[in-house]
Protein backbone atom coordinates (compact mmCIF):
# COMPACT_ATOMS: atom_id res chain seq x y z
CA UNK A 1 0.00 0.00 0.00
CA UNK A 2 2.88 2.31 0.51
CA UNK A 3 4.67 2.13 -2.58
CA UNK A 4 5.59 5.22 -4.18
CA UNK A 5 2.98 7.01 -2.01
CA UNK A 6 5.01 9.98 -3.42
CA UNK A 7 3.73 9.54 -7.01
CA UNK A 8 0.59 8.84 -5.62
CA UNK A 9 0.10 11.98 -3.43
CA UNK A 10 1.42 14.03 -6.91
CA UNK A 11 -1.42 12.41 -8.86
CA UNK A 12 -4.53 13.08 -5.71
CA UNK A 13 -2.77 16.51 -5.47
CA UNK A 14 -3.78 17.11 -9.02
CA UNK A 15 -7.03 15.55 -9.24
CA UNK A 16 -8.05 17.91 -5.96
CA UNK A 17 -7.84 20.99 -7.49
CA UNK A 18 -9.17 20.07 -10.65
CA UNK A 19 -12.33 18.51 -8.74
CA UNK A 20 -12.87 21.67 -6.77
CA UNK A 21 -12.07 24.12 -9.75
CA UNK A 22 -15.35 22.38 -10.95
CA UNK A 23 -17.15 22.11 -8.09
CA UNK A 24 -16.60 26.40 -7.32
CA UNK A 25 -17.27 27.01 -10.24
CA UNK A 26 -20.24 25.40 -10.30
CA UNK A 27 -21.16 26.48 -6.90
CA UNK A 28 -19.83 30.19 -8.09
CA UNK A 29 -18.85 30.85 -4.10
CA UNK A 30 -15.92 29.56 -2.61
CA UNK A 31 -17.16 30.52 0.93
CA UNK A 32 -20.35 29.15 0.42
CA UNK A 33 -21.13 26.09 3.34
CA UNK A 34 -20.27 22.64 2.07
CA UNK A 35 -22.47 19.79 0.69
CA UNK A 36 -20.95 16.70 2.44
CA UNK A 37 -23.40 14.74 0.23
CA UNK A 38 -21.32 15.65 -2.41
CA UNK A 39 -18.00 13.16 -2.58
CA UNK A 40 -16.25 16.37 -3.75
CA UNK A 41 -15.93 17.86 -0.56
CA UNK A 42 -14.23 15.13 1.22
CA UNK A 43 -10.41 14.22 0.67
CA UNK A 44 -11.81 10.76 1.27
CA UNK A 45 -14.96 8.93 1.01
CA UNK A 46 -14.69 5.12 0.96
CA UNK A 47 -16.44 1.96 -0.34
CA UNK A 48 -17.16 0.14 2.74
CA UNK A 49 -15.87 -2.47 3.24
CA UNK A 50 -14.79 -2.46 6.84
CA UNK A 51 -16.61 -2.99 10.06
CA UNK A 52 -15.07 -0.30 11.32
CA UNK A 53 -15.46 3.65 10.49
CA UNK A 54 -12.36 6.50 10.62
CA UNK A 55 -13.76 10.01 10.32
CA UNK A 56 -10.02 12.43 10.51
CA UNK A 57 -9.67 15.92 10.59
CA UNK A 58 -6.59 17.10 9.31
CA UNK A 59 -4.27 19.90 10.54
CA UNK A 60 -3.00 23.43 10.10
CA UNK A 61 -2.34 23.24 6.56
CA UNK A 62 -3.40 26.62 5.29
CA UNK A 63 -0.25 27.86 6.94
CA UNK A 64 2.22 30.40 4.97
CA UNK A 65 0.02 31.69 2.76
CA UNK A 66 -2.47 33.18 5.61
CA UNK A 67 0.77 35.48 6.60
CA UNK A 68 0.23 37.00 3.41
CA UNK A 69 -0.83 40.69 3.43
CA UNK A 70 -4.95 40.53 2.76
CA UNK A 71 -5.04 37.11 3.73
CA UNK A 72 -7.84 35.17 5.39
CA UNK A 73 -8.79 33.95 8.61
CA UNK A 74 -10.69 31.26 7.43
CA UNK A 75 -9.40 29.01 4.58
CA UNK A 76 -12.03 29.26 1.99
CA UNK A 77 -12.48 26.08 -0.58
CA UNK A 78 -10.58 27.07 -3.60
CA UNK A 79 -7.48 27.61 -0.96
CA UNK A 80 -4.62 26.00 -2.87
CA UNK A 81 -2.48 25.48 0.03
CA UNK A 82 -5.16 23.53 1.89
CA UNK A 83 -6.03 21.60 -0.76
CA UNK A 84 -2.98 20.18 -0.95
CA UNK A 85 -1.96 20.19 2.54
CA UNK A 86 -4.77 18.04 3.17
CA UNK A 87 -4.09 15.08 0.50
CA UNK A 88 -0.45 15.52 2.01
CA UNK A 89 -1.95 14.50 5.10
CA UNK A 90 -4.05 11.65 4.15
CA UNK A 91 -0.98 10.39 2.77
CA UNK A 92 1.88 10.48 5.74
CA UNK A 93 -1.20 10.34 8.18
CA UNK A 94 -4.81 9.31 7.71
CA UNK A 95 -3.54 6.61 6.14
CA UNK A 96 -2.19 4.73 8.92
CA UNK A 97 -6.22 3.60 9.69
CA UNK A 98 -6.92 2.37 6.26
CA UNK A 99 -6.71 -1.16 6.69
CA UNK A 100 -8.62 -1.81 9.42
CA UNK A 101 -11.02 1.04 9.02
CA UNK A 102 -13.61 2.93 6.26
CA UNK A 103 -11.68 6.30 6.27
CA UNK A 104 -13.98 9.33 6.25
CA UNK A 105 -11.93 12.88 5.70
CA UNK A 106 -13.62 15.78 4.88
CA UNK A 107 -12.51 19.11 3.58
CA UNK A 108 -13.56 22.37 5.81
CA UNK A 109 -12.50 25.91 5.94
CA UNK A 110 -10.02 25.91 8.93
CA UNK A 111 -8.26 28.62 10.97
CA UNK A 112 -5.45 30.34 9.30
CA UNK A 113 -1.95 29.61 11.69
CA UNK A 114 -1.51 33.12 11.62
CA UNK A 115 -5.55 34.15 12.71
CA UNK A 116 -4.92 31.32 14.93
CA UNK A 117 -1.85 32.60 16.65
CA UNK A 118 -3.60 36.04 17.52
CA UNK A 119 -6.77 34.29 18.74
CA UNK A 120 -4.72 32.52 21.44
CA UNK A 121 -2.57 35.42 22.33
CA UNK A 122 -5.69 37.85 22.70
CA UNK A 123 -7.81 35.41 24.57
CA UNK A 124 -5.48 32.69 26.01
CA UNK A 125 -8.51 30.48 24.68
CA UNK A 126 -7.08 27.68 22.06
CA UNK A 127 -11.38 26.45 21.44
CA UNK A 128 -11.70 30.38 20.53
CA UNK A 129 -9.51 29.37 17.34
CA UNK A 130 -12.37 26.15 16.43
CA UNK A 131 -15.94 28.11 17.17
CA UNK A 132 -17.47 29.40 13.96
CA UNK A 133 -17.22 28.55 10.82
CA UNK A 134 -14.51 25.49 11.05
CA UNK A 135 -16.77 24.23 13.64
CA UNK A 136 -19.87 24.42 11.91
CA UNK A 137 -18.12 23.03 8.98
CA UNK A 138 -17.13 19.92 10.94
CA UNK A 139 -20.05 19.30 12.74
CA UNK A 140 -22.12 19.62 9.18
CA UNK A 141 -19.43 16.34 8.21
CA UNK A 142 -20.15 14.65 11.22
CA UNK A 143 -23.98 15.32 11.08
CA UNK A 144 -23.93 13.39 7.21
CA UNK A 145 -21.82 10.91 7.85
CA UNK A 146 -23.34 9.74 11.21
CA UNK A 147 -26.92 10.36 9.26
CA UNK A 148 -26.13 8.92 5.97
CA UNK A 149 -22.88 6.73 6.20
CA UNK A 150 -22.45 5.32 9.33
CA UNK A 151 -25.01 2.92 9.84
CA UNK A 152 -24.57 2.13 13.33
CA UNK A 153 -20.93 1.04 13.10
CA UNK A 154 -18.00 1.75 15.82
CA UNK A 155 -15.54 4.58 14.55
CA UNK A 156 -12.50 6.32 15.54
CA UNK A 157 -12.16 9.83 15.03
CA UNK A 158 -8.20 11.26 14.82
CA UNK A 159 -6.44 14.33 13.95
CA UNK A 160 -3.25 16.22 14.73
CA UNK A 161 -2.39 19.70 15.38
CA UNK A 162 -5.48 21.73 14.80
CA UNK A 163 -7.34 18.53 13.76
CA UNK A 164 -6.90 17.26 17.21
CA UNK A 165 -7.56 20.44 18.96
CA UNK A 166 -10.95 20.24 17.04
CA UNK A 167 -11.17 16.40 17.23
CA UNK A 168 -11.43 17.61 21.66
CA UNK A 169 -14.04 20.20 20.94
CA UNK A 170 -16.00 17.17 19.34
CA UNK A 171 -15.22 15.13 21.91
CA UNK A 172 -16.56 17.97 24.74
CA UNK A 173 -19.54 19.62 22.76
CA UNK A 174 -20.81 17.54 19.34
CA UNK A 175 -20.48 14.45 21.65
CA UNK A 176 -22.03 15.54 24.78
CA UNK A 177 -24.97 16.48 22.71
CA UNK A 178 -25.33 13.19 20.61
CA UNK A 179 -24.49 10.10 23.25
CA UNK A 180 -25.86 7.87 21.00
CA UNK A 181 -23.46 8.33 18.68
CA UNK A 182 -20.43 8.46 21.59
CA UNK A 183 -21.46 5.36 22.69
CA UNK A 184 -20.21 3.79 19.65
CA UNK A 185 -16.93 5.44 19.72
CA UNK A 186 -14.11 3.02 19.94
CA UNK A 187 -11.32 5.28 20.64
CA UNK A 188 -10.12 9.09 19.54
CA UNK A 189 -6.78 9.84 18.49
CA UNK A 190 -5.84 13.20 19.41
CA UNK A 191 -2.21 13.37 18.42
CA UNK A 192 -0.31 16.77 18.40
CA UNK A 193 -2.35 18.47 20.77
CA UNK A 194 -2.69 18.55 24.31
CA UNK A 195 -5.40 16.59 26.07
CA UNK A 196 -5.06 18.02 29.83
CA UNK A 197 -5.69 16.84 33.41
CA UNK A 198 -8.21 19.90 33.28
CA UNK A 199 -10.27 18.59 30.72
CA UNK A 200 -10.80 14.99 32.18
CA UNK A 201 -12.02 17.18 35.23
CA UNK A 202 -14.16 19.33 33.60
CA UNK A 203 -16.09 17.24 31.21
CA UNK A 204 -15.90 13.76 32.99
CA UNK A 205 -17.43 11.37 30.25
CA UNK A 206 -13.91 11.84 28.78
CA UNK A 207 -11.43 9.06 29.31
CA UNK A 208 -7.70 8.63 28.59
CA UNK A 209 -6.37 5.67 27.22
CA UNK A 210 -4.14 3.36 30.05
CA UNK A 211 -2.96 0.69 27.83
CA UNK A 212 -2.67 -0.34 24.32
CA UNK A 213 -5.88 -2.15 24.01
CA UNK A 214 -9.08 -0.19 26.22
CA UNK A 215 -11.76 1.60 24.07
CA UNK A 216 -14.12 4.35 24.65
CA UNK A 217 -10.59 6.08 25.21
CA UNK A 218 -8.83 9.29 24.17
CA UNK A 219 -5.11 8.35 22.82
CA UNK A 220 -3.34 11.50 22.41
CA UNK A 221 0.92 12.75 22.67
CA UNK A 222 3.28 15.40 21.73
CA UNK A 223 6.77 14.22 20.20
CA UNK A 224 10.18 16.41 20.75
CA UNK A 225 13.68 15.98 20.92
CA UNK A 226 15.75 15.81 24.03
CA UNK A 227 17.12 19.23 23.62
CA UNK A 228 13.10 20.29 24.07
CA UNK A 229 14.13 19.61 27.56
CA UNK A 230 16.47 21.82 28.17
CA UNK A 231 14.72 25.09 27.82
CA UNK A 232 11.46 26.49 28.30
CA UNK A 233 10.13 25.61 25.06
CA UNK A 234 6.93 27.66 24.25
CA UNK A 235 5.07 25.15 21.96
CA UNK A 236 1.92 26.19 20.98
CA UNK A 237 0.84 22.21 20.31
CA UNK A 238 1.64 21.37 24.53
CA UNK A 239 -0.50 23.14 27.37
CA UNK A 240 0.19 22.72 31.41
CA UNK A 241 -1.21 19.62 32.30
CA UNK A 242 -0.66 17.52 29.23
CA UNK A 243 -1.12 14.17 29.38
CA UNK A 244 1.08 11.86 26.75
CA UNK A 245 0.83 7.85 26.23
CA UNK A 246 3.74 6.34 25.25
CA UNK A 247 3.18 5.41 21.43
CA UNK A 248 5.62 2.04 21.40
CA UNK A 249 4.33 0.35 24.80
CA UNK A 250 1.23 2.32 25.27
CA UNK A 251 1.98 3.13 29.62
CA UNK A 252 1.48 6.22 30.58
CA UNK A 253 4.49 6.24 33.46
CA UNK A 254 7.87 6.77 32.67
CA UNK A 255 8.70 3.37 31.55
CA UNK A 256 11.16 3.27 28.68
CA UNK A 257 10.48 2.10 25.26
CA UNK A 258 13.78 1.62 23.07
CA UNK A 259 13.83 1.50 19.03
CA UNK A 260 13.57 -2.04 19.08
CA UNK A 261 10.13 -1.68 19.55
CA UNK A 262 9.28 1.04 16.98
CA UNK A 263 7.85 -1.17 13.92
CA UNK A 264 8.44 1.17 11.56
CA UNK A 265 8.74 4.84 10.20
CA UNK A 266 7.07 6.00 7.24
CA UNK A 267 9.69 8.38 6.05
CA UNK A 268 10.60 9.84 2.46
CA UNK A 269 12.98 8.30 0.73
CA UNK A 270 14.60 11.49 -1.08
CA UNK A 271 16.89 9.43 -3.57
CA UNK A 272 13.87 7.19 -4.83
CA UNK A 273 11.00 10.30 -4.27
CA UNK A 274 8.75 7.49 -2.86
CA UNK A 275 7.08 7.51 0.90
CA UNK A 276 8.62 3.97 2.56
CA UNK A 277 9.06 2.51 6.05
CA UNK A 278 12.57 2.63 7.28
CA UNK A 279 14.11 2.30 11.11
CA UNK A 280 14.89 5.65 11.99
CA UNK A 281 16.55 4.64 15.32
CA UNK A 282 13.14 6.38 17.02
CA UNK A 283 12.88 5.60 20.94
CA UNK A 284 10.12 6.81 22.94
CA UNK A 285 9.72 7.86 26.66
CA UNK A 286 7.13 9.41 28.47
CA UNK A 287 8.20 12.91 30.87
CA UNK A 288 5.14 13.25 33.06
CA UNK A 289 6.40 16.99 33.98
CA UNK A 290 6.21 18.37 30.62
CA UNK A 291 3.82 15.91 29.78
CA UNK A 292 5.43 15.06 26.07
CA UNK A 293 7.14 11.80 24.38
CA UNK A 294 11.11 12.06 24.05
CA UNK A 295 12.49 10.22 21.06
CA UNK A 296 16.15 10.14 20.62
CA UNK A 297 15.92 9.30 16.80
CA UNK A 298 18.48 10.20 14.72
CA UNK A 299 16.33 11.82 12.22
CA UNK A 300 16.78 15.79 12.34
CA UNK A 301 13.57 17.40 10.32
CA UNK A 302 12.19 20.04 13.31
CA UNK A 303 8.92 21.81 13.29
CA UNK A 304 8.64 25.47 12.73
CA UNK A 305 10.41 26.72 16.17
CA UNK A 306 8.82 29.99 16.35
CA UNK A 307 5.69 28.25 16.72
CA UNK A 308 6.81 24.78 18.20
CA UNK A 309 9.75 25.36 20.67
CA UNK A 310 12.99 23.66 19.82
CA UNK A 311 13.60 20.22 18.60
CA UNK A 312 9.97 19.47 18.12
CA UNK A 313 9.22 16.35 15.59
CA UNK A 314 4.92 17.91 15.68
CA UNK A 315 4.73 17.85 12.14
CA UNK A 316 6.06 13.78 12.03
CA UNK A 317 4.24 12.45 15.12
CA UNK A 318 1.88 10.13 12.82
CA UNK A 319 4.91 9.30 10.39
CA UNK A 320 7.86 8.38 13.31
CA UNK A 321 5.54 6.07 15.09
CA UNK A 322 3.58 5.14 11.55
CA UNK A 323 3.72 1.05 12.13
CA UNK A 324 2.59 0.93 15.67
CA UNK A 325 0.12 3.13 15.60
CA UNK A 326 -1.48 1.06 13.12
CA UNK A 327 -0.97 -2.27 15.15
CA UNK A 328 -2.58 -0.30 17.42
CA UNK A 329 -5.63 0.92 15.88
CA UNK A 330 -6.05 -2.70 14.97
CA UNK A 331 -5.32 -4.02 18.73
CA UNK A 332 -8.41 -1.48 19.88
CA UNK A 333 -10.67 -2.76 17.42
CA UNK A 334 -10.21 -6.40 18.50
CA UNK A 335 -10.39 -5.57 22.32
CA UNK A 336 -14.43 -3.31 21.16
CA UNK A 337 -14.88 -6.07 19.25
CA UNK A 338 -14.26 -8.75 21.99
CA UNK A 339 -16.22 -6.94 24.66
CA UNK A 340 -19.23 -6.62 22.67
CA UNK A 341 -19.75 -10.53 22.53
Amino acid sequence: MMKNLAMALICMMIFSLMVFTGVLAEAGNAEGAPDYSNKDYWVQFPEITKDVDTFYIYSTVYFEKSFEEGSTDYATFDNIEMLVGAVGEYVTNASVFEDSTNLFMPYYRQAGMRYAIEVVEKTGDHDKVLTGVSYDDITTALDYYFENCNNGRPFIIAGHSQGSAMVKYVLKNYFKDHPEYYERMLAAYVIGFSVTEEDLAAYPHLKFATGESDTGVIVSWNTVGPKSLEEENHNVAILPNAISINPLNWKRDETYAPASENLGSLMLNEKTGEYEITDIGADAQVVLERGVVVTNTTYDQYAAPEFFGTQSFHEDDYTIYYNNIKDNVAKRIAGYQSSAK
